[in-house]
């Protein structure tokens, strides 16, 4: 059973760490969060029965411990971190390509939770249904969420560059 384990885990790496990127920007929380991922899915795991894909089935895990950690991490009051003294200390280097990344990274950041998940979903390519069945909501509530969504960041890059 670890043997199994450690290889849907190997499999399915890079979904672990794109939800720890997209819910943790300073390094040591991205490793605390995966971590805790990786424990509650092995608390899990003699639960998990092939009946799902196994990547839908980290997702959910995974996206729902990313939440949960977020709403406690949100309810402390905020540590300033060395990045905070010093983000305008030095001059970022002129590259549009990085800007408008940046840009829309922020602007990503700016959604909720839930939204946060279901873009993350939608830039994997995840079909409606199985976005549907990791956020645990209908397939057109997903098409409904995703065009609000799109709007939003549409609405918030709009401002950001002007």
């Amino acid at each position: 059973m670890e043997q199994e384990f450690i290889r849907l885990i190997k499999e399915n790496e890079r979904i672990i760490q794109k939800i720890c990127n997209l819910y943790c920007s300073e390094a040591e929380d991205r490793e605390d969060l995966y971590q805790d991922i990786i424990v509650q899915l092995w608390e899990a795991y003699p639960q998990f029965n092939y009946q799902a894909k196994a990547s839908t089935w980290l997702y959910r895990i995974a996206l729902n411990t990313a939440i949960s950690r977020y709403r406690k991490v949100k309810k402390q009051p905020r540590r300033e971190s060395i990045s905070d003294r010093v983000v305008g200390t030095f001059s970022p280097i002129e590259d549009s390509r990085n800007e408008d990344a940046r840009l829309l990274h922020a602007a990503i950041e700016s959604l909720s939770k839930v939204e946060k998940a279901i873009t993350l979903l939608y830039m994997e390519g995840a079909k409606y249904q199985q976005i549907a069945e990791i956020i645990g909501i209908s397939e057109s509530n997903v098409g409904f969420k995703l065009n609000r969504i799109k709007k939003k960041l549409q609405n918030k890059l709009k401002v950001e560059i002007s």
